[in-house]
């Protein structure tokens, strides 16, 4: 009975986790961005489990121990049981080993061993491609967002092999790696090979696309994308002072870090909210504000997205365009719109543990929704001259996803004569809208009126 009694008690603590690390942590992140928790609230306290459900978990775990066709190992059960009590809550709760915690780690600072690819498991737990990153090998190799990974190196993903496969897509510098996928619209699998390599993600790129008119391509939210952010916006003002409006490309864009969407949006907001998160856990809700200072000075912003770009990427465009400082135009977004805590265990492991919903400025909760552009490129046409191929999946269509509780009423002006691609047309939008705020008498865009409730 002591590895039973050990066992219960990891789940009690598991259990219990929720209340003091993520206020820690939340705490610190929010500390000089976000207002306090309302003076009545208080620390959730966990139920203690019923005497019927410990018995009933007891006498699965001895079933398995006695009678499975292959000895398991009790601590391999016991991880199985987290890791199954995390996954049935919804596709981004996780238990992480060390190994897969330091490879999340590595990845928020921008630097890792492996092919610059997003992936998330299917219903069926095949892998489907969330976006690959801008200059790796897995967008040198043409793979794209929807694709499905169905065999990597001649074995074929199931429900068994998933977490696997996963994790073979990294390893060392130099190695190979090949991959088979089914593509919507193709009748036969497409086969690929890859070479894996250090992966160094400049997560943000800027190029003059023409005299006055900026580009900036955010390809993921890590630790110093905000930095970057404002970096390359002071170097397209040096190198053209003039500088009268910026396409923002955030298609395909993952997300990543909360804090770094909150500092990208900064940089264009002179107030207001940012961002509002909402959870069980007092410190969960917070709101994140703009400080004094927008570094364009009010000069117009057009958004690209698709249906790609997800969380932290969607923080960004939903308060730009909630504040009217930019107009976004693609599709509609991925409509990731939660938020996840990594919380450490003492074995070195940890969970990845999704802790509030996130909420634009007007209050909107784009979960399992997405941010809905001001102006719809057909998809057709961006396919026809960019390449490009819209995912077939998105949070509404995983499976447990969290419902939305605040969802948008806003309308779309459809622009289905598009007929050319994505970067140009956000070029010509903006210089519409550098023309009219040189003609207008109040220079700038409308803001939020933050003391009164939005209805569109």
């Amino acid at each position: 009975m002591n590895n039973i009694s050990a066992l219960f008690s990891v789940l009690l603590f598991s259990s219990s986790l929720i209340a003091a690390p993520v206020s820690a942590q939340q705490a610190a992140e929010a500390a000089n961005t976000s207002e306090p928790a309302a003076a009545g609230d208080t620390a959730i306290k966990p139920q203690p489990l019923k005497i019927d459900e410990i018995r009933r978990f007891v006498a699965v775990f001895r079933a398995v121990q006695q009678a499975y066709v292959e000895p398991v190992e009790d601590s391999e059960l016991m991880q199985a049981a987290i890791r199954g009590l995390l996954t049935d809550l919804d596709p981004h709760s996780a238990y992480l080993t060390a190994d897969e915690l330091a490879s999340l780690s590595e990845f928020a600072s921008g630097s890792y061993a492996g092919l610059g690819l997003e992936v998330m498991q299917q219903p069926d737990r095949t892998l489907v491609v969330i976006s690959p990153i801008d200059d790796t090998p897995a967008a040198r190799a043409g793979i794209q967002p929807g694709d499905i990974i169905i065999e990597i190196d001649g074995k074929v993903i199931d429900a068994d092999s998933a977490d696997e496969a996963v994790e073979s897509m990294r390893g060392e510098p130099g190695t190979r790696i090949s991959m088979t996928l089914m593509r919507e619209g193709e009748s036969e699998p497409i086969s690929v090979s890859l070479t894996r390599e250090i992966i160094r993600v400049d997560s943000v790129k800027s190029r003059l696309l023409e005299p006055g008119y900026g580009y900036l391509r955010i390809a993921t939210f890590q630790s110093d994308t905000g930095a970057e952010v404002k970096r390359h916006v002071a170097r397209l003002q040096a190198e053209d002072h003039t500088l009268q409006g910026l396409v923002i490309d955030l298609r395909s864009n993952p997300g990543g870090l909360l804090n770094a969407a909150v500092e990208a949006a900064d940089a264009f907001l002179d107030q207001g909210l940012i961002v509002s998160t909402r959870g069980r856990v007092p410190t969960s809700k917070a709101e994140y504000r703009a400080a004094p200072g927008d570094l364009l000075d009010g000069a117009p912003i057009v958004i690209l997205e698709n249906g790609g770009t997800a969380s932290a990427s969607e923080v960004l465009a939903g308060a730009l365009k909630d504040h009217h400082r930019a107009v976004v135009m693609g599709s509609v977004s991925f409509g990731k719109g939660s938020v996840q805590n990594v919380l450490p265990l003492d074995n070195g492991d940890a969970i990845k543990l999704t802790t509030a919903r996130y909420y634009t400025p007007n209050g909107t909760s784009i979960q399992a929704s997405g941010i809905t552009p001001d102006i719809h490129l057909a998809s057709d046409l961006v396919v026809k001259h960019s390449g490009y191929t819209p995912p077939s999946i998105r949070e509404a269509d995983l499976p447990g996803h969290l419902d939305n509780d605040a969802p948008a009423t806003v309308g779309t002006q459809n622009a289905s004569d598009i007929d050319d691609f994505a970067i140009r047309e956000g070029l010509n939008l903006l210089k519409g809208l550098a023309v009219y705020r040189r003609a207008a008498s109040a220079p700038g865009a409308a803001g939020i009126d933050n003391d009164n409730d939005n209805e569109e």
